[in-house]
């Protein structure tokens, strides 16, 4: 039997419109990677914040582009070394770039472990960097030149003390080993304090063994090393947050893609910073509970002693201004005019000091 031509036409006319919007629907191939695992805070924002809201936006655009995320986490494509590296030559489309750990090729990014009692309010960090990568002239030639865009700005919490000793003062840390890796090592200068090399995997067996006698770190990154077992005196002294890098594209890889694809990837990259906020803020509280059922000791460093370890610093922000090109004063200036615009008043003016 054969159908009547019209038949045929009034079918196809009777389709649901969503089949023919899937038969449009482009689909895109895209690696996301990271060094460090999922169970990383920083790494689980990508995965459970970044990835979905980019799909929802897309959907909710139309539904004409698809991403067929590659998922490489865990360090299966890089070293923790080599993030900036696997972003800028492509190894990964998107990944998270650690500018904790490129002081030589993105030393600008590197001001807050130079101006250490700044500020401990790690949103206003995020929001900060938010702003300076996009409105610093050096900051964002400093991406693109290295062939990346950035999408989020990750922060940790503010640095304390956790050692296996009571800290009633600064006098307390005179003769102590302390695990302080990379920069961080500055922030002991004046106290008497020795600082010892080392990392979050390190610090637990470091003090286990006697290596060291504690360590300074932040609350959300401490928690899952269990340090507080064998550095059970919390000593809270505000050293301040710290930039920490973000999620960022290929920039060639991105300029390839569709608009609608390359605008959802910055939104969803807004959306994540301030998610990544409130996450942190949840987790701070969350550890600080955790670790006292634990049977940890936390105290406050009084005021006056505080005041001594930064006033007993040496002007380690010079030093970075000096070593960090034409731009360092910029961004220095930059920092600490959003700390006090916020309404903040920085433990030390780094920023007058140059």
């Amino acid at each position: 039997m054969i159908t009547p031509r019209r038949s045929l036409l009034v079918g196809a006319s009777a389709l649901p419109l969503f089949s023919i919007r899937a038969q449009a629907q482009s689909t895109l191939n895209i690696t996301i990677a990271s060094s460090h695992p999922v169970a990383v805070f920083w790494v689980a924002m990508m995965k459970n914040v970044f990835q979905p809201e980019v799909d929802k936006l897309l959907r909710d655009n139309g539904n004409t582009h698809k991403i067929n995320w590659r998922e490489a986490y865990g360090g299966t494509l890089y070293r923790f070394q080599d993030t900036m590296e696997a972003v800028r030559d492509n190894i990964t489309d998107i990944g998270y770039v650690g500018t904790l750990w490129e002081g030589s090729t993105m030393p600008l990014q590197n001001v807050t472990y130079f101006t250490p009692f700044a500020t401990g309010d790690h949103g206003l960090v995020a929001n900060t960097f938010e702003r300076m990568n996009e409105t610093v002239p050096a900051i964002r030639q400093n991406w693109e030149g290295l062939n990346m865009i950035p999408f989020t700005s990750y922060i940790t919490d503010s640095y304390h003390l956790w050692t296996n000793f009571p800290v009633n003062s600064v006098a307390d840390l005179r003769n102590r080993k302390i695990s302080a890796p990379g920069t961080s090592a500055n922030w002991l200068q004046g106290t008497g304090a020795t600082p010892v090399d080392g990392a979050l995997t390190t610090y637990y067996t470091d003090i286990q063994t006697g290596v060291s006698e504690g360590a300074l770190s932040f609350f959300v990154g401490i928690l899952p090393t269990r340090v507080y077992e064998v550095a059970k005196y919390i000593t809270k002294v505000d050293i301040g947050a710290m930039y920490v890098g973000g999620i960022a594209a290929n920039r060639q890889r991105y300029s390839r893609w569709p608009e609608p694809v390359r605008q959802a990837m910055v939104t969803a990259g807004k959306t994540t910073t301030q998610r990544h906020i409130e996450d942190v803020s949840q987790r701070i509280a969350a550890a600080e509970r955790e670790m006292v059922s634990k049977g940890a000791v936390i105290s406050t460093l009084p005021a006056a002693d505080r005041a001594r370890w930064i006033s007993g610093l040496p002007n380690i922000a010079k030093t970075w201004v000096d070593s960090s090109g034409p731009a360092a004063p910029d961004v220095l200036r930059a920092y600490f005019a959003a700390i006090r615009a916020a309404g903040q008043t920085p433990g030390r003016n780094w920023d007058q000091e140059v």
